[in-house]
């Protein structure tokens, strides 16, 4: 029997545990990588020369949904691909069920560094409560306990089933590439007061407390579970962050009180409407001279037909039905109708700083952007995810 991770919030595993998200994983893998590569073959090998043959080439990534979804490979692919999904839940959740009562104890200890504010007035919108996001069984704002932490336990379990590792030891890769691409690129930039927007467990907030170590770190949520669940870690693991409940498109903070806004993986979960909300609130509450700095899917203008296919793909079939609007957007226009002025606009491809070093980062980061197949996808054979933001002037 061992711990899932290094941290107090950790579950312990039976050898059955460990056997069946291994098994998950590597499903999750092959799909991602063998699987998605047969795909790839059967569309340029024969769907996309018949469909250029016949008069009607395929130029958009709809184009190539509508053409592929009939296919037997695609069906094969998106069966597997959704089977092993709902799986990486499944197998994570006897762990937690097991230990939550004495996890729900641990998350109820004083803090000893940093707070937690939970706000149960707080209207959560239904972007969150009308959908099971990522067919993750409800979402991450069911509670089923008093003061429950089980949707953070299953979030921070699951991940190194669904990533099968590409995130990192402590899943934290993508704070740690973002913070530090801002720290070498801009090495006079010292940020006092940072917010991470949408942080379900903090697993991407606490590593800017080890990049800029004397920031102080505020962290935001609208699931009281999640949040409970990484103060706890963020307690257990030594490091001094603030978390509270509140919606991004409304915050509770007062005008320029940050020095960087950040969010990871989170501007793609909101309806079009909510995400310029949250965009001019971003630039409200930044201080002048700060940044707002995202790491998100890149825009489907910087990537090839059949990558936006590929990637469009959680749009129709993983419960994440704004994905693909978000995408459509011109990211710089987006932040200029929330304020920001256009030749302030910063966009960047990084590989993943936890897996190369440092060394290697900064040397990758001043050859330019590049967007390909391994653009804002997990892939072993090195991943690069994209960032983008603007200063505020």
């Amino acid at each position: 029997m061992n711990r899932s991770h290094d941290h107090e919030m950790a579950v312990t595993l039976t050898q059955g545990d460990r056997s069946r998200r291994a098994f998950v994983a590597t499903l999750r893998s092959h799909v991602l990588q063998r699987m998605a590569g047969e795909l790839r073959q059967h569309f340029e090998g024969t769907v996309g020369p018949e469909h250029a043959k016949s008069g009607a080439p395929l130029e958009t990534p709809e184009a190539i949904h509508e053409a592929m979804k009939v296919e037997f490979p695609f069906k094969a692919y998106s069966s597997v691909r959704t089977a092993a999904q709902e799986m990486v839940f499944d197998v994570v959740s006897d762990a937690v069920d097991r230990e939550l009562e004495m996890l729900n104890e641990k998350a109820a200890q004083p803090a000893k560094t940093g707070t937690l504010r939970l706000d149960p007035s707080l209207q959560l919108p239904k972007s969150v409560t009308g959908i099971d996001v990522h067919l993750s069984p409800g979402s991450y704002h069911v509670e089923h306990a008093e003061a429950d932490v089980s949707a953070g336990a299953v979030y921070d379990n699951s991940i190194d089933v669904f990533a099968f590792g590409q995130f990192g030891k402590q899943h934290n890769d993508i704070g740690s590439t973002l913070s530090n691409y801002l720290r070498l690129k801009f090495p006079d930039f010292t940020p006092a007061s940072i917010l991470d927007c949408g942080c379900t467990i903090g697993h991407n907030t606490l590593p800017w407390a080890e990049t800029y170590p004397d920031a102080e770190i505020t962290a935001i949520d609208v699931a009281a579970p999640v949040l409970r669940y990484a103060h706890a870690r963020a307690e257990s693991m030594g490091v001094a962050a603030h978390f509270k409940q509140m919606d991004a498109t409304s915050m509770a903070f007062g005008d320029e009180q940050f020095d960087v806004v950040f969010s990871s993986m989170f501007m793609h979960e909101l309806p079009l409407k909510h995400l310029h909300q949250y965009l001019k609130e971003a630039f409200r509450v930044l201080k002048p001279g700060g940044i707002l700095w995202q790491m998100e899917l890149p825009p489907m203008n910087a990537m090839p037909n059949y990558e936006n296919f590929c990637m469009n793909w959680d749009t129709y079939y993983n419960n994440e039905p704004y994905y693909g609007t978000f995408r459509r957007q011109d990211y710089q226009q987006l932040l200029i109708d929330a304020g920001f002025s256009a030749d302030q606009f910063v966009e960047a491809t990084m590989p993943r700083y936890t897996f190369i070093g440092e060394e290697a980062f900064g040397e990758a980061i001043e050859d330019g952007n590049t967007f390909d197949t391994l653009t804002g996808r997990m892939d072993p054979k090195g991943t690069r995810w994209y960032g983008f933001g603007a200063w505020k002037r």
